[in-house]
């Protein structure tokens, strides 16, 4: 029985993304509820691999005050990691950071410009299906305004949906929780709260989208904000080899 091309396709293809793109539907249309606003945060990343123990990464990112309007802030940096095992990682970044008045399309003034550099160690465990990421890091923040440290700790949970292994064809749940402290007062900077769904095309492409929540803490205020969090990620290598790793972002 021959089963016509287009009509295969669409329902290969539907099948993946319905899941995908209903979440991230019901997300937008939650958040347009909030009294906060709420903004968007798009990646691009890119990863290759040298070998089993080397890899580069590269990001760029745009972020906006409203869904896809009005952005008011960008980032470019790139990394280099250095994998003792599958499980520990040390890495070494850089990168440019600018954010400009809201309300606008990169509206001047420029609030803030930054050059960042940072070291990092990673380290991965695996409890049955789901992996847990734990980083580490610690950034040099030279701004415009002067120079200041901070401390960042991630927690990331990631687990495969249809599949026992992260694999292409993959549908994944991730959720997770970041904090900032920095060494002046009032020491604790930040809480970044997130998850989401993401699908695996195969050993080169990774999607994700999901919501996230950044609470901003200072002395005279508190503020949070919500964000729909969109990523492409991609992973290249020099050498043939089975991939399974999980898809992550630089930051």
């Amino acid at each position: 029985m021959q089963v016509h091309l287009p009509l295969a396709l669409y329902s290969y293809w539907h099948k993946r993304f319905s899941l995908l793109l209903s979440f991230s539907l019901f997300l937008s249309l939650s958040l347009y509820s909030q009294d906060h606003p709420f903004g968007s945060w798009n990646i691009l990343n890119a990863k290759l691999s040298i070998d089993k123990h080397w890899s580069v990464w590269a990001e760029g990112q745009m972020r906006s005050t409203d869904l896809m309007n009005n952005f008011n802030y960008y980032e470019i940096k790139g990394a280099l990691t250095y994998n003792i095992n599958r499980n520990i990682s040390f890495t070494a970044g850089i990168g440019h950071y600018e954010t400009y008045t809201p309300g606008g399309e990169y509206m001047k003034p420029v609030v803030s410009v930054e050059t960042r550099t940072w070291l990092q160690v990673g380290m991965e465990q695996q409890l049955d299906r789901i992996n847990f990421d734990h980083r580490y890091r610690v950034e040099q923040r030279h701004l415009n305004t002067g120079y200041k440290n901070r401390f960042r700790y991630r927690l990331n949970m990631v687990v495969p949906i249809n599949k026992s292994a992260m694999e292409k064809g993959t549908i994944f749940g991730y959720i997770g929780d970041e904090i900032f402290f920095t060494d002046q007062a009032p020491y604790y900077e930040r809480n970044r709260f997130f998850t989401g769904l993401g699908y695996k095309f195969s050993p080169l492409l990774a999607l994700t989208s999901g919501y996230m929540r950044q609470f901003d803490y200072k002395l005279e205020t508190q503020d949070y904000r919500n964000f729909l969090q969109i990523a492409l990620l991609f992973n290249f290598t020099l050498k043939e080899h089975a991939d399974h790793g999980v898809p992550k972002t630089t930051d």
